[in-house]
């Protein structure tokens, strides 16, 4: 088997074939946990130290692992370190984890993860592996604070907000008051203004890639004459 190629690696993960906004899996905690910036940071770390582990593990075992058990033992094994990550959140950061409630353990349901687990790492050597759970991590937190940030600032007019539940009391300090409003603009903060935000974010990255494809067209046919 070949080895695989870092930067293709980086790039699906971050971009190619973020598990948000073109995948698509993730969409549970995706929409009800973004509410806030802080709030998607912290289940976007939480989920990427979950595929960093699992995806390790998986790639660690993978040639002793019949292939009739083989997803039974990878929920298994994304299980135990969906439930390590919970009891460090439970230790550290207690009230974000009261916030963030059952999408904590719901963690080990995400099917970005034992699809990571089953396309790749199962697939892969230990190093390669890491480095797609931790690039699918990131692509899929870049997303999660993206949409925090967009129902955050729509719907309160703040950013920022608790994230001393993060990293401290001393993060008080961090939260940025950018317009006053006299009610919260609820449409925002609840599940519907997280499928449009979404919906935003998905449109977005379709016309990126539309606008890329579209130079690379036009660069080949005018390289193509002077090939001639």
């Amino acid at each position: 088997m070949s080895q695989p190629n870092y930067r293709d690696i980086s790039q699906a993960g971050l971009w190619d074939n973020n598990p948000a906004l073109v995948q698509l899996l993730g969409l549970c905690p995706l929409l009800a946990v973004s509410n806030t910036l802080i709030n998607g940071l912290g289940l976007g770390i939480a989920t990427t130290m979950v595929l960093v582990g699992s995806n390790i593990s998986v790639s660690m075992v993978r040639h002793w692992i019949p292939k009739e058990i083989r997803i039974p033992v990878f929920v298994m094994m994304i299980a135990s370190f969906v439930t390590n990550t919970q009891l460090l959140m439970n230790a550290f950061t207690y009230e974000l984890y009261l916030v963030l409630g059952i999408f904590i353990p719901l963690i080990v349901t995400n099917c970005t993860i034992i699809g990571r687990a089953e396309a790749f790492a199962s697939k892969n050597n230990i190093l390669p592996s890491a480095l797609d759970g931790l690039m699918q991590g990131i692509g899929f937190s870049i997303v999660l604070v993206l949409l925090g940030a967009i129902r955050e600032l729509f719907g309160q007019g703040t950013l920022f907000a608790g994230a001393e539940q993060l990293l401290g009391d001393w993060a008080q300090v961090l939260t940025l008051q950018v317009y006053q409003v006299e009610q919260s603009f609820l449409f925002a903060l609840l599940p519907p203004g997280a499928f449009f935000a979404l919906g935003l974010l998905i449109a977005l990255k379709n016309a990126i890639d539309q606008r890329r494809a579209h130079k690379s067209r036009v660069a080949a046919q005018q390289l193509a004459p002077e090939q001639l």
